[in-house]
């Protein structure tokens, strides 16, 4: 079978992330969603395409919402669904998408199970606050839901609630082909040295793509290439030619 017969050619399925919160671009909280997203997508054969971070600030959400949604088959949104006045996601997605935003009755009895009425303050109630034809996330950690509004998925920001909504929505997801990856390990060689030899090969096979990471361990520079693609026979094909291009090279060859 040759690479061009093999090559997949059903429509992806691709996302984006967009991460909201001043506290992510002040520094001082230090995002551990994005990882997470990305290897579930990729687990799964949903493409991550872009990955976005914008303040708590309705203009900055709003058009970044417009213009991801129209691009992307999803959008997975972390951050700004909590009980403070600066948590304006549920809010902005209800401007994104011309619909109203109130009470939704489900949300409050799921808050309705961890509080005592009481408890069930004006403030918290804002947790129940859902555009209009929205599906609600479960969220079985703290009861707020999340909820998913045409294409686009508003989750917490929270990792440990984030994943569990991500659990959750994830299955009614449409899904595509899983990428495959492969790492070859060129050891100490310089980059300089086969970087060439592997644009040759990455143009030989554009179905896949074909990356070089250099990292630092065991007491100095390894280099590992890595080949990525969706097709099997494709992949193996690459690695191949990547595995002859290095091969028989050695960090001598460097010129002095």
């Amino acid at each position: 079978m040759t690479e061009a017969a093999s090559s997949i050619t059903a429509p992806a399925i691709t996302a984006a992330i967009l991460v909201i919160g001043d506290e992510i671009l002040s520094g001082r909280t230090k995002d551990k969603n994005i990882g997470t997203i990305a290897d579930y997508l990729n687990a799964i054969g949903i493409d991550l395409k872009q990955v976005r971070v914008v303040p708590d600030e309705e203009v900055e959400i709003v058009d970044a919402l417009n213009a991801l949604r129209e691009r992307f088959t999803y959008i997975f949104t972390t951050g700004g669904i909590g009980p403070t006045h600066d948590d304006i996601t549920a809010d902005c997605v209800a401007k994104a998408f011309n619909v109203s935003i109130d009470h939704d009755p489900r949300a409050v009895a799921m808050l309705r199970e961890r509080y005592k009425p009481e408890d069930l303050n004006e403030a918290r109630l804002r947790m129940a606050r859902i555009p209009a034809g929205a599906d609600l996330i479960e969220n079985p950690i703290s009861r707020a839901p999340g909820f998913k509004l045409g294409n686009v998925i508003v989750m917490a920001g929270v990792p440990s609630i984030m994943q569990a909504m991500l659990d959750n929505i994830g299955p009614t997801l449409n899904t595509g082909t899983r990428m495959l990856a492969e790492s070859i390990d060129v050891g100490g060689l310089p980059e300089g040295l086969y970087a060439e030899a592997l644009a040759g090969v990455a143009k030989g096979h554009p179905s896949v793509s074909i990356g070089s990471y250099p990292s630092f361990r065991d007491g100095g520079f390894r280099n590992q290439v890595v080949v990525r693609g969706k097709d099997a026979d494709a992949v193996a094909m690459a690695v191949k030619a990547v595995r002859e291009a290095v091969s028989g090279l050695t960090p001598d060859d460097v010129p002095a």
